[in-house]
């Protein structure tokens, strides 16, 4: 299957970058954090093992970029909680957070953590990437979880008290965390390539933030900051990932030169709501949702929710259809595909929903 090829549009990624800076492009781009391997294997009709496979995936399926990460381990796996289940076509194993005790919970445990070592880090997939991307599609230089990692490293309880009885452990531990995936920014940028920087880092829930706005304002957007002047020297748009209901965080997020959002998870935030607040100030991304829409409705169904969100956010520019989180293996294979169809068909510039 090649959808670039059937609607005659192949990777090009000033498109999305245009969009990514509030801009109109020549139509509405695609962009996702995560599509399940199963499901770039049911497009492609053959297994997708690799990186290079997975960049066939994109540039076929009509996106005009790539996400890459480098590997590091920040939680040994053999200390995680596992379960082996079945999903779809694929055995997945499961992790949980921590929600009690965790791994470092004082100076002690804190000194013994086999933190990764910046020499260690794997960017192998920039390199192979490099050597194999088609003109047109570029990487968006991934990775994040200052946050995160800090509070399933302590388990959230100890985490939660330690903002309260052990201040200098949780500035230890940001300080060490922060510094360690800002560096990995810092080695990402300098390869050939990079379109944009993408941060992810889950900070809140359906009603609202997971702890007090200060705790971020504090120990995560200094981070978030730096990465986003890293971005702006090399004049490429930063990308921040957060499930939940941000508005509480909003603008914070934006003073750390943030230029898009995504997901937009919409039992947490109307996204025509933001669009008019915060349109000429984020780019937003996604926000089909996939409790319901992607999941368990019928691909028509898919197709009109697809024509709504190109037909409200897409005409003054600054707009990337997408999912409200990612494509898990769970998503049947025909509704992805009719949100991607419906946005490559429909989402040419000037918008006419009605006549597509």
């Amino acid at each position: 299957m090649d959808l670039a090829k059937k609607y005659n549009t192949g990777p090009d990624f000033d498109r999305l970058r245009t969009a990514l800076l509030r801009g109109i492009p020549d139509r509405v781009p695609l962009q996702e954090l995560i599509v399940d391997r199963t499901i770039q294997a049911q497009f492609l009709e053959r297994p997708v093992q690799s990186i290079k496979d997975s960049i066939e995936f994109f540039a076929k399926a009509g996106y005009d970029a790539i996400r890459i990460s480098p590997k590091a381990t920040f939680k040994p796996p053999d200390l995680s909680k596992g379960l082996k289940t079945d999903a779809t076509t694929q055995d997945v194993e499961r992790t949980w957070h921590s929600e009690g005790k965790g791994l470092v919970t004082d100076w002690k445990s804190f000194e013994k953590y086999p933190w990764p070592k910046p020499e260690e880090i794997d960017y192998s997939d920039f390199e192979t990437a490099r050597h194999n991307l088609p003109g047109g599609l570029k990487i968006l230089a991934h990775y994040g979880d200052i946050f995160t990692w800090i509070w399933d490293i302590m388990g959230f309880e100890t985490f939660s008290l330690a903002l309260y009885e052990q201040q200098d452990l949780i500035e230890a531990l940001f300080e060490k965390v922060g510094s360690l995936i800002f560096g990995m920014f810092k080695t990402m940028v300098t390869y050939d390539h990079i379109g944009a920087v993408w941060y992810s880092d889950d900070i809140a829930i359906g009603s609202g933030p997971f702890v007090n706005p200060d705790v971020f304002r504090s120990y995560l957007f200094p981070w978030m900051k730096k990465i986003g002047d890293l971005a702006k020297a090399y004049d490429l748009p930063y990308i921040y990932h957060s499930d939940g209901d941000l508005r509480l965080l909003l603008d914070d997020i934006i003073a750390c030169g943030v230029d898009a959002l995504q997901p937009i998870e919409p039992k947490a935030l109307d996204i025509r709501e933001l669009k008019q607040k915060y349109g000429r100030r984020l780019c937003l991304i996604g926000n089909l949702d996939l409790e319901y829409t992607l999941t368990r409705a019928a691909p028509e169904e898919v197709v009109e929710t697809t024509k709504s969100l190109i037909r409200d956010l897409a005409p003054a520019g600054g707009y990337c259809v997408g999912s409200g989180n990612s494509i898990p293996a769970y998503v049947p294979f025909k509704n992805y595909l009719a949100m991607v169809e419906t946005t490559l068909k429909c989402g040419k510039y000037p918008i006419a929903i009605e006549s597509c």
